[in-house]
């Protein structure tokens, strides 16, 4: 017990330096209005605090840890950690758990802090209501990046839409402010999301024009680019509910962003530590994520390393026809005093781990993978399952010939596509990645848990954490 009490007391020691230690552009400070005018007054100045903002994305707190692999990850039961008690808690949804409701009290935190960076962007003379380039480019991916931020906030801190569009929302914050606005209906929160990715999809429309003109436009992949707001829109369409305008824009990101499938054999180490040369639509720079992978997924014998859950090589096998090259891709096994150890790799730089850095390919950007083109592909399966099944077979059809399965439509067994299967693959593609929790979410889903022994049923005590009591305190 005493052992448990001081790993527990490290695991909030290491919590605190991951909230303290992000990289900031604007500290919300009194002095703040000053740095922000005198940044925010030139093309140059607006570029560094968008950079900012997008970096702050990268923190442990945030998407460089606990919303990708780690607590985001517990909660859909995919990972586990064998004798951590806050990891334990959480996989029982106990968000009251000293060191859960820490952490999401400084998601919560964190997150609406950086909204405010980019809502000072968004405010700026130089910003608000432009319309010509370069300044509308500026506006159109500050806009997509508050929409984005606001969502997944939403996703975590609010019911399902679909079951009550009425419910308790979020506040939708759209000043630079030390102060949180007033909650609103989680319906408002959504009109909000829509409007400010509409309006990100109209004023990026024409970037294409501008594309490698400046260091600004290379590299769009690490932006929230046209195509990636397309695809988010796709995604907030789907957990909407509204399976026309989500079908609409995946089609879209399909067929006119460039971005194609893997062949089977180019998955191996794609997203490792790495942005997908092209699968990504949009990912995060961060050359120091292997060092929070490695100790979280690369470990093997601490209270701090995560574990694939029990049967995952099963979940990889089941409905399986072919050889998926997933499985070798993502997973590796360790030999672990005689027994074998799963660990999840396919997030781990492998020039990294293998000590060969020089050896990396230069037009590899490293970094955190946030939306990837195969969930449109999901997305244009589902909402077409029973509209148009062909054409839902063969969009699925494409993401399993890409990871070496056999294709639905060649197929001998009478296996046929349902909502079931998408689940399942979407499951084996994006483990690691923080969107399977959600995905079980939108569609009220039970979850097994990481050991097999218990079914959570849905509820909102599962799928809903509590707003911060922080948050509320400080209103009055």
């Amino acid at each position: 017990m005493a052992m448990k009490k001081i790993i527990n007391i490290l695991f909030v020691a290491v919590a605190m330096m991951a909230v303290t230690s992000c990289d900031d552009f604007l500290d919300i400070t009194p002095d703040g209005q000053v740095k922000r005018d005198d940044m925010l007054s030139t093309a140059e100045g607006i570029e560094e605090a968008l950079y900012g903002a997008y970096s702050q994305l990268r923190s442990n707190t945030l998407y460089g840890q606990e919303l990708s692999y780690s607590y985001i990850e517990v909660m859909a039961q995919t990972m586990d950690c064998y004798g951590n008690e806050a990891v334990t808690a959480l996989g029982a949804y106990d968000y009251k758990y000293s060191t859960v409701e820490y952490m999401f009290e400084a998601v919560w935190t964190e997150m609406y802090k950086n909204i405010s960076n980019v809502n000072s962007i968004l405010n700026s003379p130089l910003i608000e209501g432009a319309s010509s380039y370069p300044f509308s480019v500026y506006r159109g991916e500050a806009l997509a990046l508050r929409a984005f931020m606001h969502f997944d906030l939403m996703r975590i801190y609010a019911e399902q839409f679909t079951l009550n569009p009425e419910a308790d929302g979020i506040p939708y914050a759209t000043e630079f402010s030390l102060n949180t606005p007033d909650f609103e209906s989680l319906a408002k929160n959504y009109k909000h999301v829509i409007a400010d990715l509409k309006e990100a999809e109209s004023l990026l429309a024409g970037e294409d024009e501008y594309k490698n003109s400046s260091l600004f436009m290379t590299d769009r992949q690490i932006h929230l680019n046209l195509y990636a707001v397309q695809a988010l829109l796709a995604r907030v369409y789907l957990t909407m509910g509204d399976k026309e305008n989500a079908y609409a824009y995946a089609k879209n990101v399909i067929e006119k962003s460039g971005f194609v499938l893997n062949d089977k054999t180019d998955i191996n180490g794609d997203i490792a530590g790495v942005l997908s040369k092209k699968e990504t639509l949009f990912g995060v720079y961060f050359s120091g994520f292997y060092a929070n992978v490695s100790a979280k997924l690369q470990q093997t014998s601490s209270y701090f390393s995560l574990d694939p859950r029990d049967d995952i090589m099963d979940i990889y096998n089941e409905s399986a026809d072919g050889l998926d090259f997933r499985v070798n891709a993502y997973f590796t096994s360790v030999d672990l005093g005689g027994s074998e150890r799963i660990r999840l790799s396919k997030l781990t730089d492998i020039y990294e781990l293998q000590g060969i850095t020089s050896s990396r390919p230069t037009d590899l950007i490293l970094g955190i993978n946030l939306i990837r083109l195969p969930e449109m592909y999901y997305i244009c399966a589902e909402t077409l399952l029973d509209k148009d099944y062909d054409a839902a077979v063969d969009y699925f059809d494409a993401v399993l010939e890409s990871r070496g399965l056999q294709p639905l439509k060649s197929r001998t067994d009478g296996t046929l596509l349902t909502q079931e299967l998408i689940n399942l693959d979407r499951y084996k593609e994006f483990i690691g990645e923080g969107q399977t929790f959600f995905n079980m979410k939108r569609q009220n889903l039970a979850i097994e848990s990481a050991d097999g022994t218990r079914t959570f049923q849905p509820s909102n005590a599962i799928y809903v954490v509590p707003v911060p009591d922080v948050e509320h305190e400080n209103r009055y």
